[in-house]
């Protein structure tokens, strides 16, 4: 049996889960970045103008005046962005495990880190029970990559390429856990894709 978030072999104590240990611990590191006060999803307010802590300079002497308020953090922040996904999938777990639905109490920064604090909860019955946990581990990977994009902080890793046993490149980051080859059909776990050689740039 494999991971279904990297695809490597499972070791005897992880058969039977959906994901393996190092994924796991990746998505709950994933999830306590989101939460708290000085979290990802806490700076989002502090991003939300011009010129803020977006990581660029405020822009002067435009003719047109810029939005008032920048729509990436916007988007992540307000209602439908992050703290409505994760309460999402929190209430998928809670139907999937039969317990009553969870109560969101305080504002959006309160249900954020208690929608977090809950699913770091459930996470390890998640990861050895729930048959799509390899998206929900991709979309908390996503949502702290464009938080900390929103916020000023890391930009994501940088895709570079690998050259499949077949000749096919294949695009990865350092942070990938594995490939599948459309060309061929080869499946890399994490070490084996790092063995590949480098794909040769193309000139321009």
């Amino acid at each position: 049996m494999t991971c279904t978030v990297c695809h490597r072999d499972l070791y005897a104590d992880e058969l039977g889960h959906q994901a393996c240990r190092p994924c796991t611990d990746r998505v709950d590191l994933n999830l306590r970045a989101l939460a708290g006060a000085d979290g990802l999803y806490a700076r989002l307010s502090d991003s939300l103008h011009p010129g803020s802590s977006s990581g660029g300079p405020a822009v002067s002497g435009s003719r047109t005046a810029p939005l008032p308020l920048r729509l990436a953090p916007l988007s992540l922040a307000a209602r439908g962005g992050i703290v409505t996904i994760l309460q999402t999938w929190l209430v998928d777990w809670h139907d999937l495990l039969g317990y009553r639905h969870p109560r969101w109490d305080g504002d959006l920064q309160q249900q954020c880190d208690q929608a977090v604090k809950r699913l770091r909860v459930l996470l390890p019955w998640a990861a050895e029970r729930h048959g799509a946990f390899d998206e929900f581990a991709g979309e908390v990977s996503s949502l702290r990559r464009q938080a900390e994009s929103a916020t000023g902080g890391e930009r994501g890793p940088r895709w570079f390429g690998v050259t499949c046993t077949c000749s096919a490149t294949l695009k990865i980051t350092i942070e990938s856990p594995g490939k599948h080859c459309d060309a061929c059909g080869a499946q890399y776990d994490r070490q084996a894709l790092f063995d590949l050689h480098l794909a040769e740039r193309r000139a321009a």
